[in-house]
C-alpha cells in the first residue's frame, strides 16, 4: 500500500505539474495554484519514500 501512495502522489504531481504550464498562459492565479499542489505532493511522495510519515 505504501507503494501505492508515493507512485500516487507522484503522478499527481506530474499532472498537476503539466496543468499548471498549460493553464499558465490564461491565468496566472490558477497556475500558481496548482504548483503549489504539485509541490505539496511531491514532498508528500518524498516524504513517504523516505518513510517520515
Amino acid at each position: 500500500m505504501k507503494d501505492f501512495a508515493v507512485y500516487g502522489l507522484f503522478i499527481l504531481a506530474g499532472f498537476l505539474a503539466g496543468g499548471a504550464f498549460s493553464l499558465l498562459k490564461v491565468s496566472k492565479f490558477g497556475a500558481g495554484i496548482l504548483v503549489v499542489l504539485a509541490v505539496l505532493a511531491a514532498v508528500g511522495g518524498v516524504l513517504q519514500l523516505v518513510g517520515e510519515v
